[in-house]
């Protein structure tokens, strides 16, 4: 039996829905959810529903029973994560399940030193526990949605540029949808256990070169500045912008200026066969007709 957790997510639905276009049957496919409304359109379609939560590891044991390939979308809850991941490996090797395939993401630094520690920590130690659980694996380490373009460029990009502290930190941004066809492949083929692959765009793209690019496409220039961390956090707290929300900003774009989401290397095209999405044919689907 193969299982999806984070079903009714962006990634974990747009993996689900991949899987169906490559012909596996609906009947072969359990979610897990926590909210059964959530997920009225994958019962409709077929799919077999299992609930639980990464916070009840009762739960997580009943929901795996049977489960041979399972497919583990990380949490987005940064603060509880390493507790919840740990539920979810341990229930995991508890029940028996044969082949996990986890969600990460990438990065370069993996000390207390990084700007993002606290993103990176619960993925170190969820990768780790899954490699030393006995389970054959697939670690999958995801590079920046090119979906969250947008919330870095602010909604008066056009008219008053691109303003972040990232310097000229390159980023490998990459569709959510390439990353979820590349993990739908990965469940309907064999030869990924015990592997690690990188899921990033074969290109790296400034803010500067996004200006460029924004520029092209709506026929005015698009600047782009560099701010101090300073003036940058005092401008967005000025705005009345929350203080979480420029914390998450500042720490994200020093993260960029330092590299973390350059990638030399990429899977993804391999798993694919073909190119992924590219930075300009994104931002033409969101801005052509602005």
């Amino acid at each position: 039996m193969m299982l999806i957790t984070g079903a009714t997510g962006q990634l974990g639905r747009a993996t689900v829905e991949f899987l169906l276009k490559k012909g596996f049957p609906a009947d072969r496919i359990t979610a897990l959810v926590r909210d059964e409304s959530k997920a009225v359109d994958l019962e409709s379609k077929g799919i077999h529903l299992r609930f639980a939560d990464y916070n009840d590891y009762a739960s997580l044991v009943k929901a795996f029973e049977g489960v041979e390939k399972l497919l583990f979308v990380s949490g987005n809850d940064i603060i509880n994560r390493s507790k919840q991941h740990d539920n979810v490996v341990k229930a995991a090797k508890g029940i028996g399940v044969k082949h996990i395939i986890y969600t990460s993401f990438e990065r370069k630094n993996e000390t207390e030193t990084s700007p993002i520690a606290m993103v990176a920590k619960a993925h170190i130690e969820t990768e780790n526990s899954i490699k030393a659980s006995g389970m054959d694996f697939t670690i999958l380490r995801n590079s920046l949605y090119v979906e969250a373009i947008p919330m870095f460029l602010g909604n008066q990009v056009i008219e008053k540029g691109i303003i972040l502290p990232v310097g000229n930190g390159m980023v490998s941004f990459t569709a959510r949808k390439d990353i979820a066809e590349a993990i739908a492949i990965i469940l309907l083929t064999k030869g990924h256990e015990n592997r690690e692959y990188i899921l990033a765009n074969t290109e790296n793209v400034s803010f500067r070169t996004i200006a460029g690019i924004l520029s092209r496409i709506s026929g005015r220039n698009v600047t782009f500045s560099n701010p101090s961390v300073e003036a940058f956090t005092l401008a967005l707290g000025n705005a009345g912008v929350p203080n979480d929300f420029i914390g998450f900003l500042t720490s994200f774009s020093e993260a960029i200026k330092q590299g973390e989401f350059a990638s030399a290397k990429t899977d993804l095209e391999m798993l694919l066969g073909r190119n992924p999405l590219s930075v300009e044919e994104y931002l033409k689907q969101l801005y052509q007709h602005v």
